[in-house]
């Protein structure tokens, strides 16, 4: 069974640094496109950044020159470094992957948990 497990979230100072990681276990023959979403209380999903498997990135306007998505393909993982946090950065952070599972001709999207991040002083 193909699944995204995160880590690294919690609390920190505004101004302070996270890193947040997503590694994929399971039985996976491709990953493709890996990213980052959040979802504060009362708004909905939005994209923070996402990478694909070549490396070009992506990032939403709010974390550009604060955040850093990268990935590490022979671990299956994805990170997120994020500097500089702000209050507003306070929301549930979920991996998402699209991936070709062994025995599967198809790509499929697969969604992690969360990792709960605030932001507060």
């Amino acid at each position: 069974q193909v699944q995204l497990v995160e880590s690294g979230g919690g609390l920190v100072q505004p101004g302070g640094s996270l890193r947040l990681s997503c590694a994929a276990s399971g039985s996976i023959f491709s990953i493709n496109t890996m990213g980052w979403y959040r979802q504060a209380p009362g708004k909905q999903r939005e994209t923070v950044a996402d990478i694909t498997s070549g490396g070009t990135t992506n990032y939403a306007d709010s974390v550009k020159g604060r955040f850093t998505i990268s990935r590490d393909n022979a671990k299956n993982t994805v990170y997120l470094q994020m500097n500089s946090l702000k209050p507003e950065d306070t929301a549930v952070y979920y991996c998402k992957s699209r991936m070709i599972p062994v025995g599967s001709s198809y790509e499929r999207q697969y969604w992690g948990q969360g990792t709960q991040v605030t932001v507060s002083s």
